[in-house]
């Protein structure tokens, strides 16, 4: 499954609330996994990797910028030998945490045939900003959950793809026209 259109979907709406905190159990399932992959960057992480971006390279200042808005990012990704290793009550706990009013779950997809399942949970930022970002995207033989923290443009959440595990993401920008003194019809 591709978790790159998960996150396209994902910068099309909004959601609100309290960071995600990864649950104890889904430690448990590094056991069973034959490979898993822990990334946790935290705010003091964070802002530290933003002090080395330079101001004056245009990608770094970017980078910089972006990274001055987030709180925390954290990836969760388990590749099982076989299938049923993991259950939906692995998820429970994480489950528990995502739910309305204050975050707004915007895409489901449950694939019977394939067994692949994803869900994206957004909360709202201010104005237009994400305030945060929970993905879980559930296979027969594969787990990956992702938590991004902080205020962040649907633009900017394009920007981290391809860093920190998130895969690069095509967001279509309104860009100016060209041509000087034309009208808009």
């Amino acid at each position: 499954m591709k978790i790159a259109i998960v996150f396209l979907a994902a910068t099309l709406g909004c959601g609100w609330a309290q960071d995600i905190k990864m649950p104890v159990g889904l430690e448990k399932l590094s056991e069973k996994a034959e490979n898993s992959v822990d990334v946790t960057l935290d705010g003091a992480l964070l802002q530290l990797a933003g002090k080395f971006l330079s101001g004056k390279d245009a990608d770094e200042a970017k980078a910089k910028k972006l990274i001055a808005g987030l709180k925390s990012i954290a990836v969760r990704s388990f590749e099982f030998g076989k299938e049923g290793e993991y259950n939906a009550a692995d998820l429970q706990a994480l489950r528990a945490q995502l739910q309305p009013p204050v975050w707004s779950r915007i895409v489901g997809v449950t694939s019977k045939q394939g067994g692949d399942n994803v869900d994206v949970y957004l909360k709202n930022g201010e104005g237009a900003q994400i305030g945060g970002l929970t993905v879980i995207a559930a296979e027969p033989k594969e787990l990956t959950i992702v938590s991004i923290s902080g205020t962040i443009s649907p633009e900017d959440l394009a920007e981290l793809g391809g860093q920190f595990g998130i895969p690069k993401l095509n967001v279509q920008q309104k860009k100016p026209d060209q041509k000087k003194g034309k009208e808009e019809e």
